[in-house]
């Protein structure tokens, strides 16, 4: 067993260790990133080693060393499309005191997420999951997971809400999270037309109706 003194953790003379780890990963980050971007227009089974190595300056051996194969890339994208997901959309709602604030969290999380225009395309997953929903494999398993775990914490809210006491128990919990991704679904797609705020806020204002409509039988 290889043992790692303090001076090994901390460099030469107290110095910090060299960065080569973290500016690997800062690269792969980037180029996931870019991937992510390109899917969105081209389509996630349009990427190729050779094609994102020239649009990000690379060799294809350099984009090897990170990838080996082109379904081991979409993956990797799928992946950090979903960590990015997570930071602007998940993270932020999961501090709300409430069902009914977290519902409102998330589905404002989303619309932000689309308007300020992270991927060319529109929403990756909504992009990508259009693409790939006939098509067997790895990526589409992946991509219905995070299709399934979207709609889970959709119907978590509601669920908590109407436990809270904001939404009438009456309520059918899956229709309900139907009819908010459904709002958020159309909204994306006219955006990327578009290109402007108005189905945004079309969108947030027939949820918000919605909430309302289900909230009116409560006490």
């Amino acid at each position: 067993m290889q043992v790692v003194s303090d001076r090994d953790r901390t460099g030469i003379a107290g110095q910090p260790p060299r960065r080569t780890r973290s500016d690997g990963e800062r690269s792969r980050r980037a180029i996931l990133e870019e991937a992510a971007r390109l899917a969105t227009v081209e389509g996630i089974e349009g990427l190729s080693i050779a094609r994102l190595a020239d649009r990000v300056g690379m060799s294809k051996g350099g984009l090897y060393a990170h990838f080996g194969s082109k379904e081991e890339l979409q993956l990797a994208t799928v992946e950090a499309a979903e960590a990015l997901f997570r930071a602007h959309v998940v993270e932020p709602a999961a501090e709300s005191a409430s069902g009914l604030d977290r519902l409102r969290r998330l589905v404002d999380g989303y619309l932000s997420w689309v308007e300020v225009d992270t991927f060319p395309g529109g929403c990756f997953f909504a992009s990508v999951l259009a693409e790939m929903d006939m098509r067997p494999g790895a990526v589409r398993d992946r991509l219905v997971g995070f299709l399934g775990d979207w709609l889970g914490r959709l119907e978590a809210a509601i669920g908590d809400a109407q436990a809270d006491g904001a939404i009438d128990p009456a309520e059918d919990v899956r229709q309900l999270a139907f009819e908010v991704e459904a709002a958020l679904l159309l909204a994306n797609a006219q955006f990327v037309v578009v290109r402007t705020s108005e189905p945004l806020e079309r969108a947030r204002r027939a949820i918000g109706r919605r909430l309302a409509a289900a909230a009116a039988g409560t006490p």
